[in-house]
């Protein structure tokens, strides 16, 4: 049996938890290793480091080098630090390449997270610099069991709220497993007594009637809700709801694409910063500020065996090239972007800048005059997921029933999906998205009034949203990518088990300054 397959059966037989375990088990995915703050023992005598990016790598790196006595100096090409933490507010403007610009429209006090938007609770590195560093968190709620599942092609293209197909998909499996354990199929390793046992815990589990069947009733409405609520006096007798069949059910196809209802990463609690993401980026500036040099676009990387030199120009005033110079470097360029620029490194090293491609996301955020998923449909927070292009719709955390506007995730796509978006104008890539997102809530044409696209791949500073590790890549190139290559390090969330993440970033950071003051100190 393949490895794929044994964790296919184990996702489908106990859940994406128990998968996600089994995965971790098998050196497919890993949780946060943070133990607590970094402590960096030794004098480094005013040995010097250039940090090349400000992203949150770069902003960990600069922090903690800082506080051990190094001298710091970090180039950041963007006039703002944070790299993909990063959040939109009105005023704002969107490059991408081919000189196309988008002017940030949302109004005062809204804003919109193009890159990270959630924060799981056991990612403690990136937590405990929030809490170090005075960053107000709040709930991210990313399961809600009001929100959607929608797929076109099954129910008539209606959608269904998650409780309905969470407790149908549930009472249906219960029904089965009861059968086969009423039938005594599952006598040979159980005693009597345990089959009863689990026979009532699957009537609990399910939702299940006397008989272990998966009904219309007051059980399978306990679950999935009532068509009409319980209620007071005479007009409050409940009306009970008719539970999607099992073949629907498994015809929509969703379990697989939208893998978020579960999983490790994306149990509860998750936090968000209070305001925007670019939080956590504001606390580190006032922190490093003064350590960072922006709008400074590195054109190549030089080292010898005393020093490292970074010659980059000033956007503002191209083709002026300087230099920046120092005993050591750490470099947490974007991949992507890095194997573009020319660098005195090793053919292993390069050859691993070169190894993973990267995720193609867009994201698009739609404001509206009202918050009508609250108002309408009661849907407070968390996620609809489609087979539609947008893939995802999320709806804001923060500010329930305040009866103003809101800011909405109007699509998340990947893949081709995200191909389909990214070819289009910034304009377009919103209409589609209210075009797609119609046909959820009818009511987003009318209630819109702007938005904002960001296309990850046509971001020129990081040309791709994450990086994308295949097993045998990762096998081949990971070690190449960490190791310190004369006087150069990488750091970034592509050099970690948690691409993707903050957390991985913070990790990379903390792990790269590690060895490196291991050899400083040594040397």
């Amino acid at each position: 049996m393949r490895r794929r397959d044994l964790i296919a059966l184990i996702g489908a037989a106990a859940g994406a938890e128990t998968a996600y375990q089994a995965m971790t088990a098998l050196g497919f995915a890993a949780e946060s290793g943070y133990s607590g703050p970094i402590s960096l023992q030794g004098d480094p005598r005013g040995t010097s480091v250039l940090i090349l990016g400000a992203g949150l790598a770069g902003l960990v790196a600069a922090y903690e080098l800082g506080k051990a006595g190094y001298r710091v100096q970090v180039l950041e090409s963007e006039s703002r630090i944070g790299g993909r933490c990063w959040t939109l507010r009105g005023g704002d403007a969107v490059n991408e390449l081919g000189g196309t610009r988008q002017n940030c429209e949302l109004d005062a006090g809204l804003y919109f997270n193009p890159g990270p938007w959630r924060i799981p609770y056991h990612h403690r590195g990136l937590l405990d610099y929030c809490k170090r560093f005075k960053v107000a968190l709040e709930p991210f709620i990313h399961v809600n069991h009001n929100a959607y599942l929608h797929s076109r092609n099954v129910l008539g293209g209606r959608p269904q709220r998650v409780r309905h197909v969470v407790a149908d998909f549930s009472g249906h499996v219960a029904e089965l497993l009861a059968k086969v354990a009423d039938q005594g199929a599952l006598s040979a390793p159980m005693t009597q007594e345990d089959r009863e046992k689990l026979l009532e815990a699957l009537r609990r589990w399910g939702a299940l009637d006397s008989n272990y069947r998966y009904v219309k009733g007051e059980a399978s409405s306990d679950h999935r809700g009532f068509d009409r609520d319980p209620g007071g006096g005479l007009a409050g007798v409940p009306e009970f709801s008719e539970p999607i069949d099992l073949s629907s059910l498994l015809n929509m196809g969703l379990w697989t694409d939208f893998g978020s209802r579960g999983e490790y990463d994306y149990q509860s609690p998750m936090f968000q910063p209070v305001g925007g993401m670019d939080m956590i980026a504001r606390a580190f500036a006032r922190e490093v500020g003064r350590l960072i040099r922006p709008e400074s676009r590195v054109t190549m990387i030089r080292q010898d065996g005393r020093q490292v030199s970074a010659i980059f120009e000033d956007v503002r005033r191209p083709g002026q090239p300087q230099t920046a110079t120092a005993d050591w470097c750490i470099c947490t360029i974007p991949l992507r972007v890095l194997a573009r620029i020319p660098m005195d490194v090793g053919p292993a090293m390069r050859a691993a800048i070169a190894a993973p491609p990267y995720a193609m996301n867009v994201k698009v955020g739609l404001q509206f005059r009202r918050r009508f998923w609250e108002e309408d449909e009661a849907i407070y927070g968390g996620i609809t997921f489609t087979d539609l292009p947008v893939r995802q719709i999320g709806y804001p955390s923060s500010d329930f029933q305040s009866g103003g506007k809101g800011v909405m995730l109007g699509a998340y796509a990947g893949g081709e999906s995200a191909m389909e978006f990214t070819s289009l104008p910034p304009p377009e890539r919103i209409q589609r998205a209210l075009d797609y997102g119609a046909m959820i809530h009818p009511q987003m044409p009318r209630e819109f009034e702007t938005g904002i696209s960001v296309a990850w791949p046509r971001v020129p500073w990081t040309l791709g949203c994450f990086a994308l590790w295949s097993p045998a890549a990762r096998a081949e190139h990971y070690r190449n990518l960490c190791a310190i290559d004369g006087r150069i390090v990488l750091a970034g969330e592509h050099a970690s088990y948690l691409t993707a993440w903050q957390e991985g970033a913070v990790l990379s950071a903390l792990d790269a300054i590690s060895r490196l003051h291991q050899r400083v100190i040594a040397g």
